[in-house]
């Protein structure tokens, strides 16, 4: 009879699904329990010993399935496989299928009888039964949900709608609106009626894409399931609603046509970026990824070793997107969540997955034949802008590669200013680039509408592309100049092209200079009320961006930069080197340096961590923190020392109870008296504040209120804490919107409750980067908006039009709104 082996983390869960299983079928089959560790304060994970006693235990010759629940389970039963004698491995399969429902259907096709394959196949199916019930059915492919609707009982419906935003369905609007298809159980599909295409899913960040749809182009939307009408509303309201951009033209820099003939050492390219670099060039080369096919037997092994680097993969995306966010901005930031949606795509996936399983290919292999069937569908496009999307795809496919292969991040260090010069730039490259140190960029291949080129262009450093080979020929350290207005280069200009270019760029300067003074001017209503307006930074750099775009302090300072990159924790003198550099950057102005806000999602490389199932809903922020006391000693005697003749302050993370709040404020004491014993200067009276990011400090901030200086809404937070929606997850991220009307009400409550304790409230996250939204937040009352410093000069521009009455009176009118989409219709232009 076959036998049935269960591994999970918990030995409860464990024990739970084998009294199930076992009372389905009255005990009649060999069920054994793998679960757990001896390990009483840290009782959850597993243990390969464990896992072969418990299949020696029911091991027969008809033989063994083994369920397993995640992670490190699945590591744990293939070690145990390494135990047994090699006739015995060969009757034992670890198996895909939930663990619930796996084993209750493991057992019951064990106790009638089948053999071991039947008992598979029957295990795989497990979620057939509870997906019928529900009126959808899901894939036979693991881990992958497709819903689809009854169509025998529930109707199709359809919306035909024009798509009116200036460059249609490119990435970011893609990207919208597959996270929001994919939020709906109904079946989404979409064709675009003016280039009569055929309809393709609407969950498939690829076929969406690849529609080729653009400004003026009709497209047929159509919907089966139990939600058609629920999800097709919330489609129109993207497309009405121009998916939030506003159909400004994209500004390309001006290229001067010429009718003169290019003087010696000149070349010339395509205008990507404006202004001019005058420097050394270093040369970007991207690493070649080696791939070798082999022939692999177990299918499933395979497939999750895909998985696991696709998993990697998001982890960096999400941390790239933070960083881009803070550093560039929103909007250039978004081009990353459609590098997310490809990593979910499920028709991508669902064909990794058959190369694996049919073909028998290692996925490597299997991985990068799907990334180039993308690829090459992007190149067959007519539209030249979707056809540069390919770089999105390969930047994508790369990194994945790479995760697979256990090859380190190619990350290019310039130490001196530096032109680069390379066949392209990937947009995860372009976006890591330093500005200080990164004078241009000059390429043989890309265009000026890339996403690189987007990117480059916001943070301001000069571009040329579509530039000839011989570039690549020269020696680094040839001196080249370029003219991302005309598409230029130079080759060891001469003195009278040094002297000219060296004049342009002073009159470039000087012209941006002007741009930037507005933003170094108060952000005053026009009945007078002043706003603080902070910037969230990540580093130094960043402090001096700050600086530059007019931020008159910083808001927030992430300190997880001195942490993640490295491979043991920074020492109390290297974070006080970092705290005293940006304080003299901002030149006394305000400095919000929030304590360490790592753990579950945002792991340390050199620490262990217990796996948690939900690590946003685990140990992170003040809670490892308190775990990890010596973390938190060293990185408050750090900023102490900092904070003597610097206008510093400090910001607690993740605060959910009164006893946390306490307990660090009772470490901070402690660490304030060693430093009193020892001599030490530090600011006596320096502020502290803490973070409102859950909806138990909401609830309680009066009595948060009465324990700190200041509070500051973190709203990326708060909207996936209130809203229960993952934000990394693209199927209800979309619910994780600091508009909802749910979260307004909590930052109207936030701000009642501490203007009565009489301490100001800020907020830091991401939405107050949003101009149009600048009204909601000012007529709920908050002192201080913290925004990345690309933003800065535009949201004080737009608080400059408004009055606190007028906002009053529309954030009145949002807090009665249904929903995020109404909140936004308030205040979005339609058209």
């Amino acid at each position: 009879m076959v036998g049935i082996v269960i591994v999970s983390h918990s030995k409860q869960l464990a024990l739970g699904v084998q009294e199930l299983a076992a009372q389905m079928v009255q005990g009649k089959i060999p069920l054994a329990v793998a679960a757990g560790v001896d390990d009483p304060e840290h009782p959850l994970g597993t243990d390969a010993i464990k896992v072969y006693e418990a299949i020696a235990s029911v091991f027969s010759d008809d033989g063994v399935l083994v369920l397993m629940d995640l992670g490190s389970a699945l590591m744990s039963a293939e070690m145990a496989l390494e135990f047994l004698p090699p006739e015995q491995r060969e009757k034992i399969y670890l198996c895909a299928a939930p663990l619930v429902e796996g084993a209750i259907a493991a057992v019951v096709a064990a106790a009638a009888g089948k053999n071991i394959q039947q008992v598979i196949t029957e295990t795989q199916g497990a979620l057939i039964a509870k997906a019928t019930q529900l009126n959808f059915v899901t894939s036979p492919l693991p881990e992958i949900t497709i819903q689809t609707g009854n169509t025998a009982a529930i109707p199709t419906q359809e919306i035909r709608l024009k798509i009116t935003n200036r460059l249609g369905l490119h990435a970011r609007p893609a990207a919208q609106f597959v996270a929001t298809a994919s939020r709906f159980q109904s079946q989404i599909k979409v064709q675009n009626l003016t280039r009569n295409t055929e309809a393709v899913r609407g969950d498939s960040i690829n076929q969406v894409a690849t529609l080729g749809v653009r400004q003026g182009h009709e497209l047929l939307i159509t919907a089966t399931g139990t939600d058609a009408q629920e999800a097709l509303r919330a489609l129109q309201g993207l497309i009405i609603n121009n998916f939030g951009e506003d159909n400004s033209i994209i500004e390309l820099p001006a290229r001067r046509e010429e009718v003169t003939a290019p003087t010696e050492g000149e070349l010339r390219g395509i205008a990507a970026s404006a202004g001019i670099a005058i420097a050394p060039l270093i040369h970007y080369q991207s690493v070649t990824i080696p791939i070798t096919e082999y022939h692999i037997e177990n299918v499933e092994i395979e497939w999750h070793r895909l998985q696991s680097a696709i998993q990697i993969a998001k982890q960096e995306i999400a941390s790239l997107l933070s960083h881009t966010s803070i550093q560039i901005g929103d909007a250039e930031a978004a081009i990353f969540d459609a590098h997310l949606l490809f990593l979910a795509d499920p028709v991508m996936l669902e064909a990794a997955r058959q190369h694996i399983v049919e073909k028998r290919l290692n996925a490597e292999v299997a991985w990068q034949a799907v990334v180039d069937e993308v690829a090459n569908s992007y190149r067959k496009l007519e539209d030249a802008y979707l056809q540069e999307r390919v770089d999105d795809v390969v930047d994508v496919g790369r990194r994945v590669l790479r995760i697979l292969l256990g090859s380190l991040p190619t990350d290019l260090h310039i130490t001196e200013p530096s032109i680069i010069v390379g066949t392209d730039l990937s947009p995860s490259d372009t976006a890591k680039l330093d500005p200080t140190k990164v004078m241009g960029i000059c390429m043989t291949s890309g265009s000026a509408t890339s996403h690189s080129a987007i990117i480059a262009r916001t943070l301001g450093i000069p571009a040329v592309v579509g530039v000839a080979p011989q570039i690549l020929t020269l020696e680094s350290g040839t001196l080249i100049a370029i003219d991302g207005e005309s598409g230029k280069v130079w080759v060891a200009p001469p003195a009278e092209t040094l002297t000219a270019l060296e004049a342009k760029r002073q009159n470039w300067q000087t012209a941006q200079a002007e741009a930037k003074a507005k933003a170094h001017q108060p952000a005053i209503t026009r009945d007078g009320r002043r706003i603080q307006i902070f910037a969230n930074i990540g580093s130094i750099a960043d402090a001096k961006a700050a600086v530059s775009h007019g931020a008159e302090g910083v808001g927030l300072l992430r300190t997880e930069f001195l942490y993640l990159e490295k491979t043991k924790a920074p020492t109390e003198e290297e974070q006080l080197e970092v705290y005293q550099a940006i304080a003299q950057v901002l030149d006394q102005r305000p400095l919000i340096i929030r304590t360490l806000d790592v753990g579950g999602d945002k792991p340390l490389p050199y620490l262990s961590y217990q796996e948690e199932a939900n690590p946003f809903l685990g140990v992170r922020g003040i809670r490892f923190c308190l775990e990890n006391p010596q973390f938190l000693k060293t990185q408050l005697r750090a900023i102490l020392r900092a904070s003597s003749g610097n206008n510093i302050k400090i910001m607690w993370p993740m605060i959910a109870t009164l006893t946390e709040l306490r307990a660090a404020k009772a470490i901070l004491t402690e660490v304030q008296t060693e430093l009193r014993q020892a001599g030490i200067d530090f600011d006596e009276k320096m502020a502290v504040g803490m973070m409102i990011e859950t909806p138990a400090a909401v609830a309680i901030a009066d009595q948060l209120a009465r324990e700190v200086d200041f509070f500051s809404i973190g709203t990326n937070d708060l909207s996936q804490y209130v809203m229960a929606g993952d934000r990394t997850n693209p199927k209800v991220a979309t619910l994780a919107d600091a508009l909802q009307p749910a979260v307004l009400r909590m930052i109207q409550q936030t701000v009642e409750v501490a203007h009565a304790a009489n301490i100001w409230v800020g907020l830091c996250g991401e939405v107050a980067a949003e101009t149009l939204v600048a009204p909601i937040l000012l007529g709920l009352g908050l002192d201080e908006l913290s925004v990345n410093p690309q933003a800065i000069a535009p949201l004080k521009q737009a608080i400059s039009h408004l009055t606190i009455t007028e906002s009053q009176s529309i954030a009145s009118v949002a807090l009665t709104q249904d929903s995020a989409t109404s909140v936004r219709e308030l205040v979005y232009p339609i058209g």
